[in-house]
């Protein structure tokens, strides 16, 4: 009689924090409850009972409060070293098959290396579908764990002087977020292994890569809820939406390309500013600024009355543009805008992720 196949996978990561911490992670549910579920899910139910034959019940739940719980028995708990459990999900919508969760700890110069297995799986796709969950979830642990937080698996990649890298600056402030800064040019050997585009940022989330700066920003206020950047509203949404998608095709070009990086980078006759597209985005610029104007009415945010993803897109360009040579003149006729600069100009996180300060986070 032959026997089923078992796939299995296995995780490593090294942790800034001694195993009896890693271990006691596993084993005590007000921590489990901190930890043992992908960004942007919860843990509203752990009953916990670390003792070998006993076991858990854990439940998770999704923003849309869509709920996923699983189930297991404890077989080995030697403290720090490992701990062996049981993983069965209880849900219609989740395979019920019973597999097995291996967790070893050793010291290292870091703190632990932890290296988890979870065997049992009767097919490839199934053991696949767990990989992305796992993943995530240790980040939390390793966040939960490690002093620098989310720094410990947060790296931007990019350009601080970049509009887009200083949107997703401004996002990552919002959230209070801590993270590492990498100073990356466009089209590096470096960054085109993050961005195939060669573009400018990408966000690595442990073993997750990301690029282009409104679904970085999207993916950060998924993981990361309070306070949320993208508003409540479907109108509102689609607004700010719209906005984004603006802010790169038309306005982008106009400010910046067109206008500010004429001043810093003159390709003009003699090594001056080329007056010809400066005139001809002079003319756009004042266009563009009174649709915005318009779009603003009496608000300082663009969709919704609170700051979101369109408001933290559209104000860096804005910042450029009024500080480069004739900009406070394109600016004059447009109150509205000026306005929501001003209010933008005023949060903490704008001030701090300034490109006139240095890139620190």
């Amino acid at each position: 009689m032959s026997q089923n196949p078992s796939f299995e996978l296995t995780l490593t990561r090294r942790i800034a924090a001694p195993p009896e911490r890693v271990f006691d992670a596993f084993v005590a549910g007000d921590q489990l409850s901190l930890w043992c579920a992908p960004r942007g899910m919860t843990v509203p139910k752990v009953a916990l009972d670390a003792r070998i034959g006993q076991g858990y019940r854990l439940t998770m739940e999704a923003r849309d409060h869509t709920t996923f719980t699983v189930t297991g028995e404890f077989q080995e708990l030697e403290r720090p070293t490992k701990l062996v459990y049981t993983w069965q999900w209880v849900d219609d919508a989740m395979p019920a098959l019973e597999t097995r969760v291996r967790v070893v700890l050793k010291p290292c110069d870091e703190g632990t290396e932890l290296r988890l297995t979870h065997s049992g799986f009767h097919d490839p796709g199934m053991r696949d579908a767990h990989l992305p969950g796992w993943n995530s979830s240790l980040n939390r642990l390793v966040e939960m764990l490690d002093p620098r937080g989310t720094a410990a698996n947060l790296a931007l990649s990019g350009d601080p002087r970049s509009t887009y890298t200083w949107s997703v600056r401004i996002a990552l402030a919002e959230k209070g977020l801590g993270y590492e800064m990498v100073q990356r040019a466009p089209h590096s050997p470096e960054q085109v292994q993050l961005h195939p585009f060669g573009r400018i940022p990408a966000l690595r989330d442990g073993d997750f890569i990301l690029f282009e700066t409104s679904a970085i920003v999207r993916y950060l206020d998924e993981c990361f809820p309070e306070p949320t950047l993208i508003p409540a509203s479907v109108r509102e949404r689609a607004r700010a939406e719209q906005w984004v998608s603006a802010a790169s095709s038309y306005l982008y070009d106009a400010m910046i390309r067109r206008y500010v990086l004429q001043y810093l980078f003159p390709r003009g006759t003699d090594g001056q500013a080329d007056l010809a597209v400066i005139s001809a985005a002079s003319a756009d610029i004042v266009r563009y600024l009174a649709i915005l104007d318009d779009a603003y009415g009496e608000q300082s945010t663009i969709a919704g009355e609170t700051f979101s993803i369109a408001d933290l897109v559209l104000a860096p360009i804005i910042d450029y543009l009024a500080l480069a040579p004739g900009g406070q003149e394109l600016l004059a006729g447009a109150p509205n805008v000026r306005r929501a600069l001003n209010s933008a100009r005023s949060r903490p996180s704008f001030q701090e992720t300034h490109p006139s300060i240095k890139a620190t986070a």
